[in-house]
């Protein structure tokens, strides 16, 4: 899932390659990614995009004096820039493309997403707090100071794994960049939030900054293509399960859920003991 850094990554990418272009169309090939209908995606025609912003894991793309394509990329979606796009029109329901933008210049982008569970959503908007999920988000997860992050991490008693990633609390975070906070801080996924020290909960905010600043130094200047395999590369523990560890040389483990998992490595996370993984118990009994 493009998480914070990824998404501000692309929102760089289109304002250095799209902004100041005119939106010739939007096509629209699944209609389920739509998720609004006025303004309809016609409006969007003959406007120039003028800018590119992020809310937490939302990309915003600014039309116009007053209109916003803002979409949400959920698990498996992505932007792909074309600088020549097929003059064939999008077919309903064909393929992993779920909306196209073309521009002016024979250009354009597909937002796509692979799979079947198809959650990309797409909203064309005169107000981006008009969207729901950009109406709920708690701080920008980069930009809290650490007063905030500490009153809002434990204004939700919770593993702080779970926390971290609740956008309502904290925006931007998601499944990797918490595995890879939790292992810079030294913390267990499993650690409660409203118990963790005035320590404990300083360590957690400077891991939130340095890890989250060092991957959108990382990534802007990427261009889109290459945003997943970089993000990929520079990961300690997430996704890197029965790999060691790179700061102790400890196997990295995992614990599975029933339609994620989470990864940490126990010598430097947990005092070396392993967590328990509560789908293989179930297997078990």
């Amino acid at each position: 899932m493009p998480e914070l850094p990824e998404v501000e990554a692309l929102a760089a990418f289109l304002r250095e390659r799209a902004v100041g272009h005119t939106i010739e169309r939007i096509e629209v090939s699944a209609i389920s990614a739509l998720k609004t209908y006025d303004p309809p995606v016609t409006a969007a025609a003959g406007l120039v995009l003028t800018g590119a912003s992020r809310h937490g894991k939302f990309l915003d793309m600014h039309l116009g004096d007053d209109l916003h394509l803002v979409v949400h990329l959920a698990r498996a979606g992505w932007l792909h820039y074309r600088d020549e796009l097929s003059r064939t029109p999008l077919k309903p329901g064909k393929g992993p493309i779920a909306v196209r933008v073309r521009l002016d210049d024979g250009s354009g982008f597909d937002l796509t997403e692979a799979g079947t569970q198809k959650k990309l959503a797409a909203y064309l908007v005169r107000d981006p707090q008009t969207v729901p999920g950009v109406a709920k988000l708690g701080p920008d997860a980069l930009a809290a100071d650490p007063e905030t992050f500490a009153v809002r991490v434990r204004s939700r008693k919770g593993q702080i794994k779970g926390v971290l990633t609740d956008q309502s609390i904290l925006s931007g975070i998601g499944n990797a960049y918490s595995d890879e906070i939790l292992h810079a801080a030294k913390l267990s996924p499993f650690a409660i939030s409203d118990r963790l020290s005035d320590e404990v909960m300083a360590r957690l905010h400077a891991a939130v900054r340095e890890t989250l600043s060092k991957a959108v130094a990382k990534s802007v200047g990427q261009k889109a293509a290459t945003l997943k395999s970089e993000k990929r590369s520079g990961l300690a523990v997430h996704a890197r399960t029965g790999l060691p560890c790179p700061v102790c040389g400890d196997t990295v483990r995992e614990v599975s859920f029933h339609d994620s998992s989470l990864q940490y490595c126990p010598t430097c996370q947990t005092g070396g003991k392993p967590l328990a993984d509560r789908r293989l118990s179930r297997l078990v009994r």
